[in-house]
């Protein structure tokens, strides 16, 4: 995909908007309402070639025009995102509970990417893979363009030894440790990841390290929400959490209850380097 036209400003990228096509005003005042009708007044809106969008611009079906984004009010949260590692190419925090890994839905500047870009002053500042937003523990961003891609890939094919720790009760009746495979499908607009009949799309080895329910877990995949789908499906749901088994509604200023899971660990074969790269949460547990 070519750069964005306009530059990040304030932590923040453009938004990218793909056009049904016709009067460019027109179609963004009927999807967006006034707010964008009068961004593109203000010349605040430019096509992909970075060309300003007025009021008689008509663009082809499939194009794109790209604005910057009205923040939603958000609920800061109130924790720092400590820096475990920072070179050329990465840098790697210790994201805490509560803090969305990139902007999505309500969660925008209250994310680690955002803070993080105007925190270090990277602007291309972008994440190499993701952890949900109520997962604490290591997080790798890439700090510029050219790597991207290299590190991206490495994530997405599975090239990474994770470790997460968790606290759960514990079942004397469960045989551990063990690898629980299922197929795990999260449908958009569903909060809860649901399970499947058909091949297992999503594996993780369990096992519990201490008597007061403490565990290991290793996924050998990453779907979406896949510790906390296996580990409720295995009885033994983990501390804190809010979907699994059941939805719990919490208020977005209560930090009270993290769920208590933790990425502690990350190991891979540096794609840039060779090298190999360990991180470790420096945070005492789950």
């Amino acid at each position: 995909m070519r750069p964005a036209p306009l530059p990040v400003r304030d932590g923040l990228g453009p938004a990218r908007v793909r056009l049904r096509g016709g009067p460019v005003l027109a179609e963004l005042t009927a999807r967006f309402g006034a707010p964008a009708r009068s961004k593109v007044l203000a010349g605040e809106v430019v096509d992909a070639d970075g060309a300003v969008v007025d009021d008689a611009t008509v663009l082809p079906s499939g194009s794109h025009v790209f604005l910057y984004r009205e923040l939603p009010d958000e609920v800061v949260v109130p924790f720092d995102v400590p820096v475990l590692h920072r070179d050329d190419d990465l840098v790697v925090v210790d994201k805490p509970h509560f803090l969305a890994t990139m902007p999505r839905g309500r969660h925008v500047a209250q994310t680690a990417l955002v803070r993080l870009r105007r925190e270090l002053e990277l602007p291309e500042l972008s994440p190499a893979h993701r952890l949900d937003r109520l997962t604490a523990g290591v997080l790798v961003f890439t700090a510029r363009r050219e790597v991207r891609g290299a590190y991206q890939t490495l994530f997405s094919r599975a090239l990474v030894r994770k470790t997460y720790l968790a606290r759960a009760a514990v079942d004397p009746r469960l045989v551990l440790p063990r690898v629980v495979r299922s197929r795990i499908i999260k449908r958009r607009g569903v909060l809860q990841a649901g399970t499947e009949p058909g091949a297992p799309n999503a594996e993780t080895l369990v096992e519990l390290v201490s008597p007061d329910g403490l565990y290991r877990l290793t996924p050998r995949t990453g779907r979406t929400h896949q510790l906390r789908v296996h580990m409720a499906g295995l009885g033994v749901p983990i501390d804190g959490d809010p979907l699994y088994p059941n939805v719990i509604d919490v208020p977005a200023d209560d930090f009270s209850t993290p769920l208590r899971l933790l990425a502690q660990r990350i190991e891979f074969d540096d794609p840039v380097t060779g090298a190999r790269r360990e991180f470790v949460s420096r945070r005492m547990g789950p």
